[in-house]
């Protein structure tokens, strides 16, 4: 194809209905108005009316496709961009790009910790697989973002059936470190902070933060054709070494809610669901991800189980989240790849007070959470999305099915309707054949498990591609399905979201400590010499942070009285960035995650269960930790200051810097000119902190059955009553760190100028 989409589509406007776009599809014009010929009928069929219910629409769709359209339908997985943005995911491939130069046809072996798959050229996965869900990772521009999904579309018009291909993405709008899986892209979207920041700035601030957040995302992905989030993440933040953290909106289950309910409406569109100019929402990780077995995560066999040992836990604190997003027609529900630790769990209830059978299968496999109680008891009327990589590599509790019965498993029996990995077609489709072909008259199946359950068949798929089908109708992906490339860079750029994001960033900022330095006023600073260093896991990162902090204040000192030093032994005020990280995100570190912000700290390695073991290993979560010291011993001997800004995107052991400072903030991801504008004055602060910071290493200890002494499952503001009396202080304390001023790093603290 020749000619980009972008350039060549055709536009139809209907009076009080949709706009029609289409390059090659027919149109069809009846009663003044005009409808895509999208079945190929030619007529205004029920498929083709756009004034009919979306569900019906979709209903009557399924009926006309083949059984092979139908499972191509089941799978999304990661697809790639043309010749301008290589995707680091296929590092050997070398694009072909088609003659447009947006697609790409060449073909490609992957291989991740998914799992490993040989992939076409991008036509052939459109026309032959059928395959209309895919992940987006590459971060391009607006308009390349727009020609690319266009070109998708164009390609798709050519097919029999038109379905168009939605194209899903992690999240794109906050800020910080790029992390595959998470946050794939950022800087082209207006962009906040990350989501803890959000968390903090909606709790000093107000919702009106998240509300403005929402808006921009919806207006920037609407303007590009980006029509599905992978987002955001209700989960409630219960072991603070869960890797995962800073992707939640913290430990507060009633802020949480709260946030569901006001960005799922205005991304999507409507209270009552996704509309025309909405992007569709996929929540998770259900029914929580943060009761991790002292903090691993399911990515990796370590993690595998989420242990619920409080008493009712479930309820109280890891699925009000996402009953706040079903409340307010999430359009999907993505369920985690652990599964429950039934042995070393307490007592559980669902909504309608009954003990939840915990089961041992991983929750995209777990019926008991998906059909009873997502289903059943929430009413959720979405579909569910997999996490990636259930059928191969993360298939927690049905290792012992093969790859075809895992997908019967999880759509026909547990419920799920769209399976993230890769595009198993093949496997798919043995699935299906298997319940006709009498495959389990010679083979047999594990205990537990029957034909039924582990095959596909019409109903359960038919079930599975009308849910999917419904929501892009709803989005108007049928009838609107390009748009204009030059225009979403404009539109991406909207003045009012980029103020927004600023004051976000702003708002995030949270005063844990102040002797009275700040704000740090030209009376202040006058006549003394500052000094600025920034820290990070690597000295490289360090570096290239300093010099950026540096250039920051030099713009401040052509305008002020600042004398910057780079000695910091002739320093009289020491300004000092500190931005620790810990682990992995898709492998387990030796220990457990690291929460000390430290150099070279001895820890103990970890077995295959969890529990602590003799030997042990280094730790660095920053590299020149053991520099702030010598920095604040050599200010103080000349009565100077230091003050501190962490980086938080976890809960982070404070101790080793909060000692050394006499004013501390804290950021999360937040912008360092926004942090630089609190210290300085020029913005009071407001943020409170969305987490409990542990005190230490005493409250995070595991004893030698792998049990944690504050429980995995109980957000830090609520674990002192579980807490032994001999680590609580006077106050009745035991988790929360204090500082040498007597306040306690608890949920909601923040101080004020």
């Amino acid at each position: 194809m020749a000619k980009k989409a972008s350039d060549h589509f055709k536009t139809w406007a209907n009076p009080n209905g949709p706009v029609i776009t289409t390059m090659t599809r027919p149109v069809i014009e009846a009663d003044g108005l005009y409808f895509k010929d999208i079945d190929g009928s030619g007529t205004v069929s029920e498929v083709n009316d756009w004034r009919l219910p979306a569900a019906q629409r979709a209903a009557a769709y399924v009926k006309q496709m083949t059984v092979d359209e139908k499972i191509g339908q089941l799978f999304i997985s990661d697809w790639r961009m043309g010749q301008k943005y290589p995707n680091p995911t296929y590092k050997e491939h070398v694009v072909t790009p088609d003659e447009s130069g947006v697609l790409d046809e060449g073909e490609v072996f992957t291989k991740l910790i998914f799992g490993e798959m040989h992939l076409p050229g991008t036509s052939t996965l459109i026309k032959e697989w059928f395959a209309r869900h895919t992940i987006l990772r590459e971060n391009a521009s607006p308009e390349d973002l727009t020609d690319y999904l266009n070109q998708l579309q164009a390609v798709v018009e050519e097919c029999e059936h038109f379905v168009p291909v939605q194209a899903a993405s992690n999240s794109r709008n906050e800020n910080g470190e790029a992390v595959f899986g998470m946050n794939d892209a950022g800087g082209v979207f207006p962009t906040w902070p990350g989501t803890l920041g959000i968390a903090a700035a909606v709790k000093g601030a107000g919702i009106e933060a998240a509300d403005q957040w929402a808006d921009a995302i919806r207006r920037s992905w609407e303007a590009c054709n980006l029509r599905k989030g992978y987002m955001y993440m209700v989960d409630c933040m219960t072991d603070p070494r869960w890797q995962r953290s800073y992707g939640t909106f913290g430990e507060d289950t009633a802020l949480i809610c709260e946030i569901a309910e006001h960005i799922i409406p205005r991304i999507q569109g409507s209270e009552n669901g996704v509309t025309a100019d909405g992007v569709a929402m996929t929540t998770k990780h259900f029914p929580g991800g943060g009761a991790r077995e002292n903090g691993f995560d399911p990515h990796y066999a370590a993690g595998q189980w989420n242990v619920y040992a409080t008493p009712g836990s479930l309820k109280k604190y890891h699925m009000p989240g996402f009953a706040a997003a079903v409340g307010k027609h999430t359009s999907s529900i993505m369920p985690y790849y652990s599964k429950p630790a039934a042995q070393k769990s307490a007592s559980q209830q669902d909504f309608e007070g009954k003990d939840i059978p915990l089961e041992p299968y991983g929750f995209a496999y777990n019926r008991v959470f998906i059909h009873d109680i997502l289903r059943g008891q929430m009413d959720f009327q979405g579909y569910v999305n997999s996490d990636t990589g259930i059928v191969h590599n993360m298939k927690w509790g049905v290792e012992m099915l093969d790859e075809p019965e895992r997908i019967g498993f999880a759509v026909n029996h547990s419920g799920v309707d769209l399976i993230s990995g890769f595009f198993d077609n093949a496997y798919g489709r043995e699935a299906y054949d298997r319940a006709k072909n009498g495959y389990y008259e010679s083979h047999e199946l594990p205990e537990g498990f029957t034909p039924d359950m582990v095959t596909l068949n019409d109903e359960c798929l038919d079930r599975a591609v009308t849910r999917t089908l419904t929501e892009m109708f709803e989005l108007g992906m049928f009838e609107n399905t390009y748009r204009d490339a030059k225009k979403s860079a404009a539109l991406c750029e909207n003045q009012e979201d980029l103020t927004n994001a600023d004051r976000a960033h702003h708002q995030s900022v949270v005063l844990l400590k102040n002797d009275g330095i700040l704000p740090l006023t030209a009376e202040k600073y006058a006549g003394k010499k500052v000094y600025a260093e920034a820290f990070h896991k690597t000295a490289e990162a360090g570096e290239a942070a300093t010099r950026a902090l540096r250039d920051m204040l030099g713009e401040l000192a052509l305008t002020e009285k600042l004398t910057l030093t780079d000695d910091y032994n002739e320093a009289d005020i020491a300004i000092l960035f500190v931005n620790p990280s810990s682990g992995e995100y898709f492998s387990a570190t030796a220990g457990y995650l690291e929460l000390d912000i430290c150099e070279g700290k001895e820890v103990h390695d970890v077995d295959s269960f969890c529990r602590p073991m003799a030997e042990t290993h280094l730790e660095t979560t920053l590299t020149g930790a053991k520099k702030i010291a010598e920095i604040a011993s050599a200010v103080h001997a000349r009565n100077g200051k230091v003050i501190a800004n962490i980086n938080f995107h976890l809960a982070w052991l404070v101790g080793n810097v909060e000692c050394y400072a006499d004013a501390l903030t804290a950021g999360f991801e937040t912008n360092p000119d926004a942090t630089l504008d609190v210290m300085f004055g020029r913005f009071a602060p407001v943020g409170k902190l969305p987490f409990t910071l542990p005190r230490g290493d005493e409250v995070l200890a595991v004893n030698a059955e792998g049990i944690c002494i504050s429980p995995n499952d109980v957000p830090g503001y609520d674990k002192d009553q579980y807490m032994p009396d001999e680590l609580k202080d006077e106050n009745g304390k035991a988790y929360a760190y204090r500082d040498e001023a007597g306040n306690y790093y608890e949920l909601n603290f923040g101080l004020s100028l």
